[in-house]
């Protein structure tokens, strides 16, 4: 590498960093993109937690396992007589595998395409808006840049009492990289990457005990979405124990037990693996030499304002490093709004609607507050909701479960928040999203065609029982 002098210099190259390079070079700025993800076996790849352990091999392992299950549970009743069903994990692994490598390597061709020096190694930000590269051959180089964006993204918290060690207590990405199902896992929190990974070997048929800390089930959730996501999860088998807090545990080689304490005293549960997912702190490490001026908070998470700036200098910080939802498409769109302001053009974030979405079965999404938000607001309001249970679409493909929830003010109709836990939530959310991004009415979301068969009709339904004017269900 002969050049050293960057018009921006992006530390990370997860889904906030990367598309953050992308688009500052797409404004004809000179970029250049730092990260240090190693896998397992030593080598070096973009994309991050999201593309290598987190976001892209979850979904893979659970459309594989949401199959087999399908075809268990779910296929007779559509006439079809699947005997004999068998799975091979390694297959899954080598499928999931192939899916993130195709990612990643995406990612280097982007870079290529788009002009950004690619490099592979640490960075770290020194005063003056300098950065220090480490290569991966050990060597050091002195970058100097006009901006430097921080993106180093976050990774999983460990419990003092229970620290990981590869085999029987792992992490997220250990827990996906199974080379077997384990007879009995155990999983610590009940957030959205317990649930997903919980749901992944249940289905492969583990027994899975789930223990949270917390009495509420999912307290971040609408809570009539929360009442219902637990009955369908305890139908699946899922044993989750709320407020049960880990005390220790006794590791050894043929398995784990926990200690916890709930409401009636001490207990214990023995697995085979243990899960830890009780959530993420920002990476820092080895990022900010002395006299940067960029400040942390006392969770760790970099200081910046609603532009993402750090008001140190040049030096904007984005994704999981800073406050907010640790959400990849939340990262993204910082990024890219990062990328334009520094180029002088004009760009924010819209921090109201960003969606969230379990990838469970039944899958779960929302934008915009819950009822519990909405009520401690003292705004008034008012609901509407329509099953699934009543959707063509959803009989027909054998997935009544779950409702749409739509919250809107009772003095101007605006939408001000939407729940969905059923099939294909995650992609029906987009349409409340884009509703929000516009403050638009339920009248709006009434007035907006919705082709039939299909499952959004349900959300156009939610809008209009606002109202008490659904068409497919009685108004109550």
């Amino acid at each position: 590498m002969s050049d050293t002098s960057f018009d921006v210099v992006v530390i990370g190259a997860g889904p906030a960093g990367y598309p953050c390079a992308i688009r500052a070079a797409q404004n004809k700025l000179k970029v250049a993109c730092i990260d240090e993800w190693k896998n397992y076996d030593g080598t070096y790849a973009f994309g991050g937690t999201c593309l290598n352990a987190g976001c892209i091999p979850s979904k893979a392992l659970l459309e594989s396992s949401e199959l087999y299950h399908r075809a268990h549970a779910e296929f007779a009743a559509h006439g079809i007589a699947a005997t004999g069903l068998a799975f091979d994990v390694a297959k899954m692994q080598k499928r999931k595998a192939g899916i993130v490598k195709a990612s990643t390597q995406g990612i280097t061709g982007l870079f290529k395409a788009a002009g950004v020096t690619a490099l592979q190694g640490h960075g770290r930000l020194l005063a003056g808006n300098r950065v220090e590269y480490t290569a991966a051959d050990g060597g050091k180089r002195e970058l100097v840049a006009k901006h430097v964006v921080l993106a180093s993204g976050s990774q999983p918290m460990a419990l003092k009492s229970l620290p990981f060690d590869g085999k029987q207590v792992v992490d997220s990405w250990g827990a996906l990289e199974f080379g077997s199902v384990p007879k009995r896992l155990g999983v610590i929190g009940a957030g959205v990457i317990g649930l997903e990974l919980g749901s992944v070997w249940r289905r492969l048929g583990a027994e899975v005990v789930v223990v949270e800390a917390m009495e509420q089930f999912l307290a971040m959730a609408d809570q009539a979405v929360a009442r219902e996501a637990l009955k369908h999860f305890k139908q699946q088998g899922l044993d989750i124990r709320l407020g049960a807090k880990v005390s220790g545990a006794d590791v050894k080689k043929d398995g784990v037990t926990l200690k916890y304490t709930d409401a009636k005293g001490e207990q214990t549960v023995t697995v085979d693996k243990v899960v830890v997912a009780i959530g993420r702190r920002p990476f820092t490490d080895g990022l900010l030499g002395d006299g940067t001026g960029v400040r942390l908070d006392e969770r760790g998470f970099i200081q910046v304002d609603d532009e993402c700036h750090t008001g140190a200098g040049n030096v904007w910080a984005v994704g999981d490093v800073v406050r907010g939802p640790m959400l990849a498409h939340k990262g993204k769109e910082e990024g890219v709004m990062v990328g334009d302001l520094i180029a002088g053009l004009h760009s924010e974030v819209n921090y109201r609607a960003v969606p969230s979405v379990i990838y469970t079965a039944p899958e779960i999404a929302w934008v915009g507050q819950t009822e519990e938000q909405v009520r401690a607001s003292g705004r008034e309001y008012k609901v509407g909701s329509f099953p699934f249970m009543a959707s063509g679409r959803a009989r027909a493909m054998e997935a009544p479960a779950g409702f749409c929830k739509v919250i809107a003010a009772k003095d101007d109709d605006e939408i001000l928040g939407v729940h969905i836990i059923g099939a294909m939530a995650g992609e029906l959310i987009a349409e409340a999203v884009l509703a929000m991004e516009y403050s638009a009415s339920t009248e709006d979301l009434q007035r907006t065609m919705h082709a039939h068969p299909t499952l959004s009709e349900a959300l156009h339904e939610a809008a209009l029982a606002a109202d008490k004017r659904a068409i497919d269900f009685p108004n109550r």
